[in-house]
């Protein structure tokens, strides 16, 4: 244990400080291509990266299933005592509304010590501390007891069948790993103040739900009782109001205790009494009106996101639609969740159309007693001094669960952000997206820190 210490402690570490520019040059070029998915596109910034790995004497792999829809696999080669660790980010971005932002979204604009644009937070941050690693672990001649390999993929905004799916299902030897880190997760600061670091260890499973009402059409001017979007608009408001049932699991029992440990009393007293059945039911109402990601978190969940009925305005139609994005917990029973949504709509006149499948795979949650799990905390506790490693389940979905059906030990990270971001519209998916320029080159040092805690020839 000691000469495997001395051995890590020798590792070179790369000057941070004189790396910013390089760090920034880097992520400014890619957040500057727009690779919005639809369509997509990410094929420039494939070329770009692989121009710059090239360049260090890094070997590159292109694959596509669509030319425009490219992925990147590198890897740096260990001495195979250990299995390989695989290095995750997507190029692809969600798309934007310009007129909704501060500064153009493609722009990468620096002002106000943030880096502004599309991707800055999802996922061009991971994308970038990926390459920067690989390329330090170049540069200075790292010995490696595992391959680190390093994934820029296509696809993850809901397309993953050009991506992950297709790298795994076609290319499964160029990504196996034993370990993984990728999106998913992130550093929190509160007035100013960091208090906790979430690692996603496992995530909900997204389904996309049809409501479908039926009804007579006819005129505007005769109003008549089976008005589809009158039946619509009843049964979604029943829907809204229903609180599914809630549960936790190993991943979300383990963040809430932890949490309780760095809340305030009150704050504490809630996560802890989520196992009183006593009090249960008042906490799940402070969630659902407080805490919406924790109200989440603990249930599947169900959101009307789109409305689709009639097309003039003096003709009733015949059907209305609402979209619903139901976020599943992965042990859900879906057929059975399905017939109580029925139920609880209890309309004859309402058809509830549902995938037989998500488009995601439900997969086994990332254990925490790994080495890789024990590395991340200590590196935060190296790098981000004051908080506590979480960890969650993600509300959201991503390419992870790819990756952990096939059995590797995968773990979401992410930089430091403000928790008042959110609420000023700076997040991701948001209008608009930013991230602290101090914390790239944070989290570009926190990910050198992990990757070399086991990856290291000891």
């Amino acid at each position: 244990m000691v000469l495997a210490l001395l051995a890590f402690l020798a590792i070179p570490v790369p000057d941070w400080a004189k790396l910013q520019d390089e760090i920034l040059r880097h992520y400014q070029a890619l957040v500057r291509m727009d690779t919005s998915d639809p369509p997509g596109n990410e094929a420039p910034a494939v070329e770009y990266l692989k121009k710059v790995l090239t360049a260090e004497g890094i070997p590159v792999k292109v694959f596509a299933k669509d030319p425009k829809r490219a992925n990147l696999v590198a890897r740096l080669k260990g001495n195979g005592k250990l299995r390989p660790l695989l290095i995750m980010g997507h190029l692809d971005v969600v798309g934007v509304q310009p007129e909704k932002w501060k500064y153009p979204p493609f722009s990468a604009t620096r002002a106000d010590g943030y880096i502004y644009g599309r991707g800055t937070l999802d996922d061009k941050d991971n994308v970038t501390a990926g390459l920067m690693t690989l390329i330090m672990l170049k540069r200075l001649n790292v010995p490696l007891d595992r391959d680190v390999i390093f994934l820029a993929e296509a696809g993850e905004e809901g397309n993953p069948q050009w991506g992950i799916q297709y790298m795994v299902e076609n290319h499964w030897s160029e990504i196996e790993a034993e370990y993984c880190i990728a999106e998913g997760g992130g550093v929190y600061r509160k007035g100013g103040k960091m208090n906790r670091m979430l690692v996603a260890t496992t995530e909900k499973t997204p389904y996309t739900v049809k409501l479908i009402a039926h009804g007579t059409s006819g005129h505007g001017s005769r109003p008549i009782l089976d008005n589809a979007i009158g039946t619509l608009s009843n049964a979604l408001g029943k829907i809204v109001a229903w609180q599914t049932p809630s549960r936790l699991n190993d991943t979300t029992r383990t963040y809430f205790e932890r949490l309780a440990t760095i809340s305030a009393p009150e704050e504490a007293a809630r996560y802890n009494g989520l196992v009183d059945p006593a009090r249960t039911g008042a906490i799940q109402d402070y969630f659902r009106a407080n805490e919406t990601m924790h109200y989440s978190m603990l249930r599947t969940s169900i959101s009307p996101t789109m409305l689709n009925a009639g097309f003039r305005r003096n003709v009733i139609p015949s059907t209305a639609e609402a979209t619903l994005d139901i976020r599943a917990l992965p042990d859900e029973n879906m057929k059975g969740f399905l017939e109580q949504l029925r139920k609880v709509a209890n309309d004859p006149k309402i058809e509830v159309q549902a995938p037989e499948k998500s488009y995601r795979p439900t997969a086994p949650p990332s254990r925490l007693d790994t080495e890789l799990f024990r590395a991340i905390e200590a590196a935060q506790r190296r790098i981000y001094p004051g908080a506590l490693t979480l960890p969650t389940m993600s509300t959201g979905a991503s390419d992870k669960v790819f990756l952990q059906m096939k059995g590797v030990q995968t773990y979401g990270i992410g930089p430091l952000t403000d928790e008042e971001d959110a609420a000023l519209g700076f997040g991701s998916h948001s209008d608009q997206e930013r991230l602290l320029e101090a914390e790239i080159y944070r989290f570009t040092a926190f990910n050198w820190d992990v990757v070399t805690a086991i990856a290291v020839a000891k």
